[in-house]
């Protein structure tokens, strides 16, 4: 029998044959392996939303709308991106809630107040003196006694198509920004102001005729003489917004928003769809978002208040306690009211009254009174 030689040539086309052998085998193996798992391609792209916030896009709220998209983002390692547009982009800041459940958003950024004319119990979670409690307290009652339950259950009453996350404890709001100084509780009367959610029923309740504009609307009607006086928010938007040019007296303390949070929202259909580590990235992103939106506000309003004090003229007064006694006084008779002709707001006020019984007696019996610790250091001594 005759042996074969091996050759160079014979092995060069016997790994050629070998390679292409393996390679369509490799080839048939990612075909079914893509058949049978179709979703590993999908899984892996990102997953986009459009917001929008109800704030001007340099104002520091919508500053903190970015803030908590960036953290998503961040944390997501991009499988989650959020893009948020400023207020008016998509839709008027007042129609955000709406939108966002129709799905013409995905998510945005604003406060509870804002849904008043919905079911006035939602106010309650930005409006009036919750009871005694500040708003940490109140982002307390809504995580821990509560109170997330019964927005959802609102919000579900109502057909709205959304998933809910408060965060974000507001500072005390200033009563607002007047002509002159208020003295007492009767110098509200007849006067247009400006406010919104269940303040615009204690002002009213008070005297003045309330006008509840947005945000971006409020400057340009004090300064042709629409509003007397109004009210927004902190030291940095007011001075954004461009209070200090059509008023230089701005009273400090309010009963009226002195508990206010922000809202995130999301369209339920799309939040329900996210995969469940996405979900648990959100609601860890909101809670630092919280803690983070605190930090800042504390570092910059401070600063825009001694801005404005002492570069722009402004005079700040402190509300006079007659004034904010006639505040609670006006709100005892509002919660009696809605509670009566709308079995939500009883259900909510009762929720957070109970909390606040509990929660405010151990905070005023355990707080040291910080205001004499900062007298002692800063207050003007006499010789």
């Amino acid at each position: 029998m005759e042996k074969k030689v091996k050759t160079p040539e014979a092995d060069v086309a016997k790994q050629a044959s070998r390679r292409k052998f393996l390679t369509k085998a490799a080839t048939a193996g990612a075909g079914v392996a893509a058949a049978g798992f179709p979703m590993i391609a999908v899984a892996q792209s990102p997953i986009t939303m459009r917001w929008q916030s109800t704030w001007p896009a340099k104002d520091i709220f919508h500053e903190y709308a970015m803030d908590f998209a960036g953290k998503v983002n961040g944390m997501s390692g991009g499988r989650l991106k959020i893009e948020v547009l400023p207020a008016g982009a998509v839709v008027k800041a007042f129609d955000l809630l709406d939108a966002v459940s129709k799905g013409t958003l995905d998510g945005g950024h604003g406060v509870v107040a804002y849904w008043y004319g919905k079911n006035s119990a939602v106010a309650l979670w930005g409006s009036g003196p919750a009871y005694g409690m500040d708003p940490n307290m109140v982002l307390a009652w809504h995580n821990y006694g509560g109170g997330k339950q019964l927005l959802d259950e609102i919000y579900k009453g109502l057909n709205l198509d959304v998933q809910s996350f408060l965060y974000g404890p507001m500072p005390t709001q200033p009563l607002g920004w007047f002509k002159k100084p208020i003295t007492k509780a009767e110098d509200l009367k007849g006067i247009k102001y400006r406010t919104v959610g269940l303040s615009v029923d204690i002002f009213k309740d008070m005297g003045a005729a309330v006008n509840p504009l947005p945000g971006g609307e409020i400057v340009p009607a004090m300064d042709r003489g629409l509003l007397d006086a109004a009210e927004f928010n902190n030291a940095s938007s007011d001075r954004l917004l461009g209070f200090p040019d059509v008023s230089k007296v701005c009273m400090l303390q309010s009963f009226h928003q002195c508990s206010e949070q922000f809202e995130i929202l999301f369209n339920k259909k799309k939040y329900d769809a996210l995969p469940a580590e996405l979900k648990v990235i959100i609601n860890h992103a909101v809670e630092a978002s919280s803690a983070d939106m605190s930090w800042k506000a504390i570092d910059r309003y401070s600063k825009d208040y001694l801005e404005m004090a002492e570069k722009q003229g402004v005079k700040f007064y402190k509300t006079p306690d007659a004034v904010l006694r006639r505040q609670l006084e006006a709100w005892d008779k509002i919660v009696a009211e809605k509670s009566a002709e709308n079995p939500a707001f009883k259900k909510v006020s009762d929720s957070m009254r109970t909390f606040a019984q509990r929660a405010c007696r151990w905070q005023n019996d355990t707080n040291v009174d910080y205001k004499m610790a900062y007298n002692h250091f800063f207050a003007k001594k006499k010789g």
